[in-house]
């Protein structure tokens, strides 16, 4: 062992390379309790091919020996040789005392396959051996819950958390808490969240979130508060923090979170078009052009940011703006029949009667069985001269709403009038 215990001294001085030769240059004479503890000294220095070897020899010497397979199970799981890992492991029987730490470690192997079944049957089988083991409880749940079986896992979740809040590193009211969201029973999870001391920034984000579905905006407002204190560049939180405060009517509170999420996250189209909408509400106009059409810089096909712009375009009557951003957009490829029929209605507008003509023969085929458009459209073609066309419109027009008698009326003017 003397020589064991010299590079152990070796490594402390950081002499890494001699301590490693030092075992090299004793193991072959090494007896078996010697190599047992080079490999345990190998695995602490993270030469893990080196322990795997030495721990194979042995467990061919000794196949009984549970220490030696735990160990080899081990090395191979961190060297992601599940497969050899659970060869090793199987070789345990119900007569090894370590058999119950074997059978859940196999059930962690199979769960990483995705063999869920096989999993499940492993830890069952383990608590039929201790029913009161919490490891096995919760790790049951955790197979529950990694499959979205929420509603199975809440029991094992529960079980344990009357005895135990932590496991590992994982809190389990933490797990409760999510498995009852997952459930659609949002008061029952905010009840495990408010027993929770973590500040976790994911876990104060789920708490917020589920007090928000739950309609508990006064609960999601404090929480995300809090996040956005713990933690400024937690981006996600800006966008619904802000709708929580607009729900509220809080709207300068909520214009101002969106600005602040925007400094954070600068390519976020929702915070954008947040911002504008609240801009607007603020009475800040060009403030809120600004902002969605910066959302639809991002994301031309953002419908509802295009659509605010025309909106408000259309109530200033600002009808070349209509038209610019709309032109543009299907110059880029946005396909959208509805563009194209807004677009021509801008021109008509503008008195740019040519190009109007065109969108509304584009916009037709998609519109033909909208009455409100073929009744505009009707109506411009007379405007236009086309009266045939505008004739065959109007007819189409009557056989969506026969009881316009007023289009009736008109379609038998302009019908007499052709005859003279």
């Amino acid at each position: 062992m003397e020589e064991i215990h010299q590079a152990i001294k070796l490594m402390e001085q950081n002499k890494t390379e001699e301590a490693i030769q030092a075992l090299e240059s004793y193991l072959p004479s090494a007896n078996e309790e010697e190599k047992y503890t080079i490999a345990e000294l190998y695995m602490q220095w993270g030469m893990l091919e080196e322990a795997k070897h030495i721990l194979n020899v042995l467990s061919q010497q000794y196949p009984a020996e549970p220490e030696l397979k735990l160990m080899l199970a081990e090395i191979h799981i961190d060297l992601n040789e599940d497969e050899e890992a659970i060869d090793v492991l199987n070789r345990f029987t119900p007569e090894d005392e370590e058999y119950l730490e074997a059978l859940i470690q196999l059930a962690d192997l199979y769960q990483a396959q995705g063999l869920f079944e096989v999993s499940e049957q492993k830890l069952l089988e383990a608590k039929n051996i201790d029913p009161l083991e919490p490891v096995i409880d919760f790790a049951l749940g955790e197979l529950a819950f990694s499959t979205g079986e929420y509603q199975k896992s809440i029991p094992y979740y529960e079980k344990v958390y009357d005895n135990q809040r932590v496991i590992g590193d994982i809190e389990v009211g933490i797990r409760l808490a999510e498995a009852y969201a997952a459930t659609g029973e949002f008061e029952k999870a905010i009840e495990y969240y408010q027993e929770s001391e973590s500040e976790n920034p994911d876990n104060l984000f789920k708490y917020g979130f589920t007090a928000y579905r739950a309609g508990r905006l006064d609960i999601a407002i404090k929480v995300w508060e809090q996040l956005v204190r713990n933690d400024p560049y937690y981006q996600s939180v800006y966008l619904f923090l802000a709708q929580s405060y607009e729900s509220e009517g809080m709207v300068q509170e909520a214009y101002d979170t969106a600005k602040k999420g925007l400094n954070t996250d600068e390519f976020n189209k929702e915070l954008y078009h947040l911002a504008g909408v609240l801009a607007h509400r603020l009475g800040d106009q060009g403030e809120s052009y600004r902002l969605v059409r910066e959302a639809v810089s991002l994301d031309p096909g953002f419908k509802e940011a295009v659509l605010f712009l025309v909106e408000n375009y259309k109530d200033n009557e600002d009808y070349e703006s209509v038209a610019e951003l709309l032109s543009t957009l299907l110059e880029n490829g946005e396909e959208d029949a509805s563009y194209k029929w807004e677009l021509a209605k801008a021109y008509r507008e503008t008195e740019s009667y040519d190009e109007a003509l065109i969108q509304y023969q584009e916009a037709y085929n998609n519109f033909k069985e909208d009455s409100d458009f073929l009744k505009e459209y009707g109506y411009f073609l007379v405007e236009e001269g086309r009266t045939e066309t505008a004739k065959e419109v109007f007819s189409k027009y009557l056989l969506l709403d026969p009881a316009d008698y007023e289009v009736e009326e008109y379609l038998i003017r302009l019908s007499q009038s052709e005859e003279f």
